[in-house]
């Protein structure tokens, strides 16, 4: 029987612009995303791959960010979402990170 290796503990953004994130704790996804974000140059974008759709980092996003982002969906399917977070315009670190809950 082979075993598949565990995945990587920190999201890698690979040479497709892929940041995946399904192994990555609850308590510090979103500020692992933001942080992605944030260091993207103007115009510069990742695809996020996650189990679900972040509903509660798009919220942050649009309330921290309006207008200085693109969020599209690629694939929003059970177990797999991936989002195309493009940056439209230069960014500050938000004051407060709001991790998700509820156990995704």
């Amino acid at each position: 029987m082979t075993l598949n290796p565990p995945p990587p503990a920190q999201p890698v953004l690979d040479t497709d612009h892929v940041l995946d994130v399904r192994a990555i704790p609850c308590a510090s996804k979103h500020g692992l995303i933001i942080g992605q974000w944030l260091n993207l140059p103007v115009g510069g974008h990742f695809i996020l791959l996650n189990r679900h759709d972040p509903v509660p980092l798009r919220h942050q996003f649009a309330a921290q960010w309006p207008g200085a982002f693109t969020w599209e969906h690629l694939v929003n399917e059970p177990e797999q979402c991936r989002i195309k977070i493009t940056k439209l315009k230069a960014a500050a670190p938000p004051a407060q990170v709001i991790e998700c809950g509820g156990g995704h």
